[in-house]
């Protein structure tokens, strides 16, 4: 069954006048952050705080991962109003015990969404990542490095204004998909329900942040069914564990051609270079 979505996308920066240091007045870009509040089947869901750039696919990505909804195929329309700061999510059939998913809120470390329904560690055991044999499961080192070469080139809000969170899901070193928002979480919801609305397949795909991979993040990439998870921030304890716990490949503090691999080494293929001699004082 076809989703209907609006194609809402708001304008990602806002120009305005500034004074540096010497008193002159420049004119910077800052990004455009603006509430959007979901509504499902007319009940009032959740704010989000977002840029913007693709908020039906942010909902849908929001949908999945706080499993409210267990398909794709259970939601007939997400309409995106920006006159009104609102989303209408309707549904097929209703959300079966509504008011029971969204009674539990966690506090999160999340910048940009803070809570979350349920308990996301409650079905662990039923998530299937592609075992360290499978080379689907798989990442080079010289892959890492391209993907790393590749995210460095690509043209974005950070650049231009800084202040938001990036995500991007990869192919090897092929990239799929590049989403920002004010919050690592909405990045990342955002590439799971273009990912779900297109039935696209995690196995065989990295995923990378630039945001630090908390417990949360993990889960959610390991939700997508992606088995390697590259950041340019570091890692909590939480997120080690699991990671660990789920068999994920976890690389961090990842920038130009230096990074740590935290958990799943077995999936790495390693082409390290040789250590550089230690300089004479």
């Amino acid at each position: 069954m076809t989703v209907r979505l609006t194609q809402a996308s708001a304008p990602l920066m806002q120009s305005i006048a500034v004074r540096d240091e010497f008193g002159a007045e420049r004119e910077v870009a800052i990004p455009a952050e603006r509430a959007l509040t979901v509504f499902v089947d007319k009940r009032e869901l959740v704010t989000l705080m977002t840029l913007g750039a693709a908020p039906e696919l942010l909902v849908l990505g929001y949908l999945r991962n706080q499993r409210l909804v267990e398909s794709v195929a259970e939601i007939d329309s997400v309409t995106v109003d920006w006159e009104v700061e609102a989303a209408a999510v309707a549904t097929r059939g209703g959300v079966q015990r509504f008011e029971e998913k969204t009674a539990k809120r966690v506090v999160t470390t999340g910048c940009g969404q803070g809570t979350v329904f349920g308990d996301l560690m409650a079905d662990l055991d039923a998530i299937r990542l592609p075992p360290a044999s499978d080379p689907r499961g798989r990442v080079s080192q010289a892959t890492l490095y391209g993907l790393l070469d590749a995210v460095r080139r690509q043209e974005s809000t950070y650049k231009s204004a800084g202040s938001v969170h990036g995500c991007a899901l990869f192919r090897q070193d092929e990239l799929l998909m590049f989403v920002e928002d004010v919050g690592r979480h909405n990045a990342i919801d955002t590439i799971a329900g273009w990912m779900w609305l297109h039935g696209v397949d995690g196995a065989d795909k990295i995923f990378y942040t630039t945001g630090r991979l908390t417990s949360e993040m993990v889960i959610k990439s390991a939700q997508m069914g992606v088995p390697i998870v590259v950041s340019r921030s570091g890692i909590t304890q939480m997120g080690y564990e699991l990671a660990r716990q789920l068999g994920l490949a976890l690389f961090g503090r990842a920038t130009n051609r230096h990074f740590l691999c935290y958990t799943g080494f077995e999936r790495f293929d390693a082409q390290p270079e040789p250590a550089r001699p230690a300089t004479k004082e």
